[in-house]
């Protein structure tokens, strides 16, 4: 399709009526056409409005009609791919490789939550049966279903412009519960927004859909970001970004008359435990594999490694002059705008700043916005709030230690985390097993001998984790269980079997696995 600068109001496809927005080239900053405008107030109550009204509609749907339209959506994107790829690109600065690996996650997740919603166990269907003869009292039929909590705001992010923004994990989850999506784009992917947000808006209309179900605005954050979370309408808050960003959300949300749940996804530096076994084995390939998971994408990657432990000795000697050798090779990677690239050189600067040893810097390029990569190393006693901050970017922090018990005072002391790492052999498993405790209490995510860039989209996935990686460890925004962030459970006493919802009848027309007396009821076929 041509590329509208378009915002989406329940399916009207509109410039905005506010300031002059404009989409610039990650590398270089040069302005792209078109010229996009910002939502106004006015414009803004359109689309919660719209998809206030569209909530009862959209979440009546069958199973197999709403999973049909989260197929639909992965479609129409991928009919637009090669010009969406193209213009994400040169907005981002992304390779084109990596960006056609992420429409394919994108549409990968629409389609997991197309086989969720007809799965049907989402529902949480419970049935205790009336038992009119139990004594001293008899017991009313009560049942149990979860239901969508309704409209749902989400924020774009900036560095996933496609996985995690217009159609990312926090849509198509919200679109999988039944609740209707208005999304605020990410300014520094603006064309990229509009070409996802108008596929979008063909899968709603093809789909005989209420236009409501989903709208797209474009504007500050103070005028469309505080607008929405503010707006009783609007029922729960999906954001990936900074933790300033995200905590100014929550307070927002906790002031309301009714209170609202914001999944924020914030900040986490993703600790890497190296065991004296496992670098003892082979150091050399332990830091370059270091090193491609720092640089992976210019670091720009919620679960990039930011700290990585590693014994002192000569093990961890020689692992810190191949990470050297390594790093100063490292070309710097165009970051994904030049206000992320400038927030990566202040990083840098006071971690220098703060005294820390600098191991190795790698080549820059200012002109393509393309800051040089740098690690830095201390004794794991110095770690303190000089050193314990994200830097987001492939900014490194090596720290040596000298034994586990120093490994478990480290993890006590962390913050939450989306991810922790065990590098560990056999030898090494009386301090892993002694680690492993400590990191469930800090975590989301605990990996074995892997490396924490990349989040696989299934359904165990645990992309989440404790303040402040997260504002509440109990979700994750990646996978199957992410539906369970948009919806609330109902009961139902003595309710007439025609009155009940399909999931609850007794002739369980949707074909729903239910709990029946605390025992697990399959349909037939399933």
């Amino acid at each position: 399709m041509t590329l509208a600068p378009h915002s989406l109001i329940a399916g009207s496809s509109e410039l905005g009526g506010g300031d002059e927005l404009v989409a610039r080239r990650a590398a270089d900053g040069a302005v792209l056409e078109p010229a996009f405008r910002s939502n106004t107030a006015e414009e803004l109550e359109l689309a919660v409005q719209a998809a206030h009204d569209a909530f009862d509609v959209y979440r009546a749907t069958s199973p197999a009609d709403r999973a049909a339209f989260l197929e639909r959506i992965a479609t129409e994107i991928e009919a637009d791919k090669d010009e969406i790829i193209a213009r994400a690109h040169e907005e981002t600065g992304l390779p084109v490789a990596r960006l056609t690996g992420e429409v394919g996650r994108t549409t990968g997740q629409l389609r997991l939550f197309a086989k969720v919603v007809a799965e049907g166990g989402w529902q949480g269907a419970r049935i205790d049966e009336a038992l009119p003869d139990r004594t001293p009292l008899p017991r009313a039929d009560i049942r149990q279903r979860k239901i969508p909590l309704g409209p749902v705001a989400v924020f774009g992010a900036s560095n996933f412009p496609l996985a995690f923004s217009t159609a990312g994990g926090d849509t198509a989850s919200a679109l999988a519960s039944g609740s209707p999506v208005i999304v605020k784009a990410h300014s520094g992917h603006l064309g990229t927004a509009s070409l996802v947000g108008h596929a979008i808006a063909r899968a709603v209309e093809a789909s005989g859909l209420p236009s409501g179900v989903f709208s797209q605005l474009f504007g500050s954050g103070r005028v469309i970001g505080q607008g929405l979370v503010a707006d009783p309408r609007i029922k729960a808050v999906g954001f990936t970004g900074s933790r300033s960003g995200g905590l100014a959300l929550v307070r927002i949300a906790q002031q309301r008359a009714e209170p609202i749940p914001v999944y924020a996804e914030m900040s986490s530096v993703n600790p890497v435990f190296v065991l004296p076994a496992a670098l003892a084995a082979d150091p050399g390939k332990v830091a370059a594999d270091y090193v491609g998971s720092l640089t992976l994408g210019s670091g720009q990657f919620c679960t990039n490694p930011g700290i990585v432990l590693v014994p002192g000795g000569d093990a961890g000697d020689a692992f810190l002059r191949e990470v050297g050798e390594r790093i100063a090779q490292a070309n710097g990677q165009t970051m994904l705008t030049h206000g992320i690239g400038d927030a990566y050189r202040e990083g840098v600067a006071e971690r220098e700043a703060s005294g820390a040893t600098v191991v190795a810097r790698g080549q820059g390029d200012p002109a393509a916005n393309a800051p040089a990569p740098i690690v830095f190393s201390e004794a794991v006693e110095a770690f303190g709030e000089a050193l314990e901050g994200e830097i987001f970017g492939a900014a490194g922090l090596v720290l040596r230690y000298d034994d586990a018990d120093q490994l478990r005072e480290f993890a006590e002391q962390l913050e939450g985390q989306l991810t922790a790492t065990v590098l560990a052999t056999d030898d090494d498993t009386d301090d892993a097993r002694a680690l492993l405790p400590v990191l469930e209490r800090k975590v989301g995510r605990i990996l074995f001998n892997g490396w924490p860039t990349g989040v696989e989209v299934g359904y165990s996935m645990v992309h989440g984790g404790p303040y402040p990686a997260t504002s509440d460890a109990r979700s994750t925004s990646v996978g199957a269980l992410a539906i369970e962030r948009f919806l609330r459970p109902v009961a139902y006493q003595d309710v007439p079997d025609a009155l009940l919802p399909e999931a609850l009848r007794d002739a369980n027309e949707w074909g729903v696995p239910r709990l029946v007396e605390g025992r697990i009821q399959l349909p037939s076929g399933y």
